[in-house]
């Protein structure tokens, strides 16, 4: 149970434009910490884009997306989910990258979501570009592959981009296929969209048994009868969330570096993640916030938004 160390800020208490900003006002545990081992979930920021590969930005959401997340309050007004009474949730800092070179920023990455695995908290990320992903599957789904359910409009399945490159923020699925951390059975990709280079990563897709329901599809069915097979897809096993925010039309999430015309409204970004509920999520991701396309900060306070449903869902999930 959640105590009165671990209850964010109020906003009737400390306005909330004022003090240190922290993800959602909420205690900053390091893991040296002495109340580290009372954390159950934990919120951390990847401040890295280096598998963008075209418009940068992504590291500096983390930053963005707390400073917006000050607005978020204790209560779900849909739902009436209280996370923060549920569960002791905490801000656990940053992943420290090396922006000169991918493979040692993904070491860290994955180191860093170790120690959460080791301490049994269960990790809600602010990315960062979308290859944050797989360090984070690393440490997630060393012992075993898991489901993810993933919200986006590119499938991020591609082999390599320019002639090899295995490594950028269109590949990070395939190589967790490959790498044994995701089991394509169990995943589903919904909102894809866009213009292609090639049929390449629907192929694969199709290949291993990945469910990819196209925006086309998405809107047709409508969201419960969507999300209904979505839940039946990843079943009762452990299932990681990935939601880029290029999901949302850019209408309302124009801060992103590759936006895609004719998504889903902000409404209906939330809703989706409701309809999650009951899944066994182990760890989920926020990604692709890039601040540079957006300073009035919309897109940022959507996105943590989006993590305050992310965080409802596995709050009820790890309380029972």
């Amino acid at each position: 149970m959640s105590n009165d160390f671990f209850t964010p800020v109020s906003g009737m208490d400390l306005p909330r434009f004022a003090g240190v900003p922290s993800f959602m006002r909420l205690p900053h545990v390091g893991f040296d910490h002495d109340r580290c081992d009372e954390v159950q979930v934990g919120l951390v920021g990847v401040p890295w884009d280096s598998g963008t590969t075209n418009r940068p930005g992504p590291r500096h959401g983390p930053r963005q997306l707390r400073d917006a997340s000050t607005m978020i309050r204790a209560e779900n007004g849909a739902t009436g989910v209280r996370p923060f009474e549920l569960v002791n949730c905490a801000d656990m800092g940053d992943v420290g990258p090396n922006p000169a070179d991918i493979p040692d920023s993904m070491n860290r990455i994955t180191a860093f979501y170790a120690k959460l695995k080791d301490r049994g908290i269960a990790p809600l990320t602010a990315g960062g570009d979308h290859l944050s992903s797989l360090p984070i599957l690393r440490a997630l789904a060393a012992d075993a592959p898991v489901g993810m359910v993933h919200f986006d409009s590119h499938t991020d399945l591609f082999h390599s981009y320019f002639g090899g490159t295995m490594f950028t923020h269109g590949t990070p699925f395939r190589r967790a296929v490959e790498e044994d951390l995701l089991d394509p059975k169990r995943v589903v990709q919904i909102g894809i969209r866009g213009t292609a280079y090639d049929r390449e990563d629907l192929d694969f897709a199709d290949s291993v048994g990945i469910r990819i329901i196209r925006i086309e599809e998405f809107f047709d069915r409508g969201i419960p009868d969507v999300m209904a097979e979505a839940r039946e897809i990843v079943g009762s096993g452990d299932t990681y969330v990935s939601y880029d925010i290029d999901f949302v039309d850019p209408t309302y999430a124009p801060g992103t570096g590759t936006p895609e015309v004719g998504g889903p409204n902000s409404f209906q970004a939330l809703q989706v993640v409701r309809e999650l509920d009951g899944l066994n999520i182990i760890g989920a991701d926020m990604v692709e916030v890039s601040p540079p396309f957006d300073e009035s900060g919309g897109t940022a306070f959507l996105g943590v938004s989006i993590m305050f449903e992310l965080l409802c869902v596995m709050a009820k999930r790890i309380a029972g």
